[in-house]
């Protein structure tokens, strides 16, 4: 009598393991007996799974254990593109579909360019001029759902991402190359993330200094993740990964990279004019985060019940402190500032003559201690270019050379324009820097001012 049948590939401590109990095939073996027949099922094929196969099946006779051998090899191929260049023209070549079976002869292939079928490519080899820029893979006709990887460089798994400063980022990136050109197999020698190039060497973030300490690399197969520590504003910038193989030319790099950006959390301010104790708050970020997100208000580091909303109006004492973080990255949030703060114009709207003299005034207020550090003013000006580009401070203008003076006392600062010109019309902001980090403040929006010509009647 049998008393028990089943497959294994391999003995654990001198037993033959049966695959249904073996970790490696969980979920993935079915075996279909009846009577004399037995057929070993396995599903989502690995190449790990290549290996010999047997039968065994125990009786209650004696010694009776028995098994066919040899077994059935069984050989998992996963589809490779194969490249062969031309030596004349580099973007002529041969692309090859291998597979480590010997497929039956007459076997039909379809090729596919970035996803689509090819019309009347049916043999495993396709010959033509390719762009850099395209994907090719192949299948076997009637194993469509099993085609060969993509012959492709690098391609990220999002091209924006937006962090908060402070925090860590994930950028990932797959990498595909054929395994050979020209009949040399393709070995990796090198890869690499960086900001810089490629018109110039590009420089492995590894070794810059300006990230130091700060970068990892997690590379596995075809996966390579960079991890960013800490993250400063200066951080922000496109990123690209590059991998180098031992074939002639062989430096392959992902374009357009992974552009991030490094968000610093502020509070903007829209003063009344009828009552200089309200006000509304804004938690601002340079980042457009999605619709939906909640945020949290604190006042002197208490959380303000109820406020979820990335706006916050009221009436502020100048002794309270106030700062904004979004929910779920309560460790990023923006600078505590005490209000009311900022920068706040008499005016928003003058008028004056060609050839006559303006005066523009403001009143600035800062914050005198951020994270129990004294702050300290290290400059003051007026500027009407920007905030896009870094603006220039009037008094170095050529435009205004010899035409504009300053008069700060305290927290007030007055810009006079003298022979005003009609070029002169423009929106006139005041900006202060303090020593504290991303300390720069800016009263938006400025102070239009309109210069017109003499009116003779």
């Amino acid at each position: 009598m049998v008393e028990k049948t089943f497959w294994f590939t391999k003995k654990s401590n001198g037993v033959y393991v049966d695959l249904r109990t073996d970790s490696e095939y969980s979920g993935r073996v079915q075996y279909h007996c009846d009577k004399n027949d037995c057929t070993l099922r396995i599903t989502d094929l690995r190449e790990s799974d290549s290996a010999e196969y047997k039968f065994r099946f125990i009786t209650n006779q004696p010694g009776g254990r028995f098994f066919g051998s040899p077994g059935i090899t069984l050989t998992v191929t996963d589809l490779q593109v194969y490249v062969s260049r031309s030596t004349f023209n580099p973007s002529l070549a041969e692309l090859k579909c291998h597979s480590s079976c010997h497929l039956p002869d007459g076997s039909s292939y379809i090729w596919y360019k970035n996803g689509q079928d090819i019309s009347g490519q049916t043999s495993n080899s396709y010959s033509g001029s390719f762009d850099s820029t395209d994907s090719y893979s192949c299948a076997v006709k009637g194993h469509e759902k099993f085609p060969s990887l993509s012959l492709l460089g690098v391609m990220y798994s999002s091209t924006q991402i937006c962090a908060f400063k402070g925090s860590t980022v994930d950028i990932n990136c797959t990498y595909i190359y054929p395994s050979r050109i020209n009949d040399h197999d393709t070995e990796i020698k090198e890869t690499i993330w960086f900001t810089k190039g490629p018109n110039y060497d590009p420089v492995n973030l590894s070794t810059d200094s300006e990230y130091s300490g700060r970068v990892q690399y997690h590379c596995d197969k075809n996966y390579c993740t960079l991890t960013i520590t800490d993250l400063r504003e200066s951080d922000s910038a496109e990123y690209k990964f590059r991998f180098i193989t031992n074939q002639p030319g062989g430096k392959y790099t992902g374009s357009p990279g992974v552009t991030l950006t490094v968000t610093d959390l502020q509070v903007h301010v829209s003063r009344s004019t009828f009552n200089p104790s309200w006000a509304e708050l804004k938690c601002h970020s340079s980042c457009h985060l999605p619709d939906g997100f909640s945020y949290i208000w604190y006042k002197n580091g208490q959380d303000i019940s109820g406020q979820t909303s990335n706006s916050y109006s009221g009436s502020f004492d100048s002794t309270d402190i106030y700062s904004c973080a979004v929910k779920g990255h309560e460790k990023f949030p923006s600078l505590p500032l005490s209000g009311p703060w900022g920068v706040m114009y008499s005016s928003t709207q003058i008028c004056a003559f060609k050839g006559s003299s303006a005066k523009i005034n403001c009143t600035y207020i800062y914050p005198s201690r951020i994270n129990d550090n004294d702050t300290e003013i290290e400059e003051t000006f007026w500027f009407t270019k920007g905030p896009d580009n870094d603006p220039v401070n009037l008094r170095t203008d050529s435009e205004y050379s010899g035409r504009v003076q300053y008069h700060c006392d305290k927290n007030d600062c007055t810009l006079t324009i003298t022979d005003l010109r009609e070029s002169d019309s423009a929106e006139y902001k005041f900006r202060f820097i303090t020593n504290d980090p991303g300390g720069k403040y800016t009263g938006s929006p400025g102070v239009t001012l309109t210069v017109i010509g003499k009116i003779f009647i």
